[in-house]
């Protein structure tokens, strides 16, 4: 049985959820690994389990990232080819309806806007955002920091408070005086200081929450109450 014909199998199983998993070298074959879709839209993207990804490094050497699209084509979507850019690994994508493969590399292939984009961990999130806002207005590229692998473990352990610094920024001693271009550190529900965004005037905020698009919000009252620092770029 080829890796093609395993997945299909397995996508097959997994319908009416996207199915997921990685193309990889072991023992000298291309072979198709399984792995978890830890997504909660589980019908209409996925979220492959680091753990499991791990295990297949252990074992051989990733080649390729495969999904299913359950229902219409296995056109890649926008968060596809993000993800794709991100990871640096070829994608393959099977349609079970049109019983079609497509797949594509990556090719240097970006969002086209600040607003509306899917919410990919470690490419397009809270912290990517503000990134690539110094970039594109300011032309400033910021200094990249070491994040986990995984959004649970960061949200456990948010390293903002650290990273920031890193970065340029200086947290001000008070939370008034807001500039356009401040990063707004927040604490969320989960009790931590892991979410921030950039403020860019006239009391509105560049955010980008979990299972969201990214977008413009009023810095309305329940931000202002979840604030717990202000960070300007001093480098």
């Amino acid at each position: 049985m080829t890796w093609k014909e395993s997945f299909i199998k397995y996508a097959k199983q997994q319908a009416p959820e996207e199915a997921c998993g990685l193309l990889a070298i072991i023992k000298g074959k291309e072979t198709f690994w399984p792995c978890k879709n830890l997504a909660e839209g589980k019908f209409e993207f996925f979220i492959m389990d680091p753990d499991d990804w791990a295990e297949c490094e252990d074992t051989g050497e990733v080649i390729g990232v495969i999904h299913s699209h359950p229902v219409g084509a296995a056109t890649p979507s926008d968060t596809d080819k993000a993800a794709c850019e991100h990871l640096g690994f070829p994608y393959y994508i099977y349609s079970i309806e049109l019983d079609h493969w497509e797949s594509f590399e990556p090719s240097g292939w970006k969002a086209p806007s600040l607003i509306g984009r899917k919410f990919i961990w470690g490419k397009y999130d809270c912290w990517s955002i503000i990134s690539d806002w110094y970039l594109e207005t300011k032309n400033i590229k910021l200094k990249e920091w070491k994040r986990p692998k995984r959004i649970k473990d960061f949200t456990q352990n948010p390293l903002f408070e650290k990273g920031l610094p890193i970065t340029g920024f200086k947290k001000q001693e008070s939370n008034k005086n807001i500039e356009v271009g401040d990063v707004l550190l927040f604490k969320t529900v989960a009790g931590t200081l892991n979410h921030v965004a950039l403020y860019i005037g006239d009391n509105m905020i560049l955010n980008h929450n979990i299972k969201a698009l990214s977008c413009r919000e009023l810095f309305d009252l329940r931000y202002q109450q979840a604030l717990r620092g202000v960070y300007r770029y001093a480098a």
